[in-house]
């Protein structure tokens, strides 16, 4: 299986075999460039990064030849609740926003009073956010209403790619990625008619939806020359990445929780069908006929450690557990509101911002960057809870991501907070090798998605004295959150 992981930092692109094992010297990485500013703006231009994408493709094609092995098959993952608008000959009239983009704060808040928000909720699987295509249409239907009459359909970001690649332009997306627009009407599978006729929207302006073990083929005359050995082909419709994180982690049954930090955080499950009831501030992603992603995920992970690294004077990173481990818990006197890029679970303000309260002259920078690993935790512990409550059983928690399994002192932490017991997946590119797995599984090469799990690296097992100390930070977190956010919507 050919593996494409469309991600926020970067794309990837790697050979799998049939056992999801990564084939030796095939993978590539094309790192992406993203337009960030002090009002919101969070987005890529689409142009460069399907430039990247197939550049991956490229690199990852060629070692694949030098490796004298072939491609049965092409799966693709990509970013989440991340959208664009093309125009009438297919090419993007905006660029791709991403999840993390909030200039349509105020359009939120406006729809939040403007609908049945808990039936809506209930139907979608989703809140009203920044994160989600409600708010943002209604936000460039304001502020940009010619960019908008130029868009004949809105779509994924592997929707658009196929559409550059295939000969057909009828290519459709995905329930997996459909789920994550806040506009997929869960238990029907359909766009959801109430919130387009709202929205003064035709489901016509979206691709058609199917399950993600649909094949596509037929590469247009210009990629079948560029990629000859794909010319024959299936391709899979894109899935969301934490659905690849979550089965790549071997978590597709709700007896364990893929517990990822890398860019971002999150904690999901793989549950039957979909929950009838939604526990408040999670969401429910419904990714196939028969399996709901439940959980929650924010916008904060490994990007507060960048932001450290690159604003405090910390020691050098390969000695950060070190110097960490010398620390007693929370014992630095700070507070931290860890929303440097907005918060989505499980308050969902559209307003929030990163705060540290408590610094004094005898702070230390690694005191801070402390606080900020320790805040993580306790927001993770939010969703924690109510999944343990929605799933009726204590799960395993699997640990994935480059952030968290480059810290041993993170993953400690974690264990502690969360009070239960955290272990570590072997599997460095778990998206990729989850996106692999659902090409296997619906070519029935596999018989279940955890057919082959992940070997695991170590346990970390919490520490019962730590419960009381975390237990008063989370207490100062909730109350700080009060004082400056406000009552929390959710959670």
């Amino acid at each position: 299986m050919l593996a494409v992981d469309v991600g926020t930092s970067a794309v990837k692109a790697g050979l799998y075999d049939a056992l999801a094992r990564v084939v030796p010297y095939t993978e590539a990485r094309v790192a992406n460039a993203i337009r960030t500013a002090q009002d919101g703006t969070a987005e890529v231009d689409a142009g460069l990064l399907a430039a990247n994408v197939e550049s991956a493709i490229d690199t990852a094609l060629q070692a694949v030849a030098a490796a004298g092995v072939g491609v049965d098959a092409v799966a693709l993952d990509s970013m989440a609740s991340t959208f664009l608008g093309l125009d009438r000959d297919g090419r993007p009239a905006t660029p791709v926003y991403l999840y993390s983009d909030t200039r349509s704060g105020p359009d939120v808040e406006k729809l939040r009073g403007e609908l049945d928000e808990a039936a809506v909720y209930d139907r979608t699987g989703c809140p009203q956010h920044t994160s989600y295509l409600p708010g943002r249409i209604r936000w460039l239907q304001r502020t940009q209403p010619d960019l908008v009459n130029r868009v004949t359909m809105w779509c994924d970001v592997p929707t658009y790619l196929y559409r550059r690649w295939l000969s057909s332009a009828n290519v459709p997306c995905s329930y997996s990625i459909a789920s994550w627009s806040g506009l997929l009407d869960r238990r029907r599978l359909v766009w959801d008619e109430f919130l387009l006729a709202h929205l003064r929207l035709d489901a016509s302006t979206f691709p058609r939806l199917v399950p993600y073990s649909t094949l596509l083929a037929g590469l247009s005359r210009e990629y079948a020359r560029r990629w000859p050995s794909l010319v024959s082909k299936p391709f899979f419709p894109g899935v969301g990445d934490g659905f690849a994180a979550n089965v790549g982690a071997g978590c597709a049954s709700p007896g364990r929780v893929a517990l990822t930090i890398g860019t971002t955080t999150a904690m999901r499950a793989v549950v039957p069908d979909t929950p009838e009831r939604i526990p408040s501030g999670l969401w429910a992603y419904r990714q196939a006929p028969d399996l709901t992603l439940l959980g929650g995920a924010f916008s904060e992970g490994g990007n507060l450690l960048l932001w450290a690294k690159d604003t405090l004077r910390l020691p050098p990173q390969e000695d950060w557990d070190a110097a960490l481990s010398r620390l007693p818990p929370a014992a630095h006197g700070l507070t931290v509101l860890p929303f440097l890029a907005g918060e989505r679970a499980t308050g969902w303000s559209t307003g929030a911002t990163g705060v540290v309260q408590g610094v004094r002259v005898s702070t230390t920078p690694v005191e801070i960057l402390q606080a900020l690993m320790e805040a993580v935790a306790l927001r993770a512990a939010t969703v924690a809870s109510s999944l343990v409550s929605a799933l009726g059983t204590r799960p395993e928690v699997i640990a994935t991501g480059g952030a968290i399994q480059g810290s041993l002192y993170w993953l400690q932490t974690m264990a502690d907070v969360l009070q239960m017991k955290v272990s570590v997946s072997s599997e460095a590119q778990d998206t990729s090798r989850g996106t692999a797995i659902l090409a296997l599984r619906s070519l029935g090469a596999w018989p279940a998605l955890d057919y082959v799990r992940p070997r695991i690296l170590g346990t970390f097992t919490p520490d019962p004295a730590r419960a009381a100390v975390y237990g008063t930070a989370a207490a100062r977190q909730r109350q700080l959150y009060k004082q400056v956010v406000g009552k929390p919507r959710f959670g």
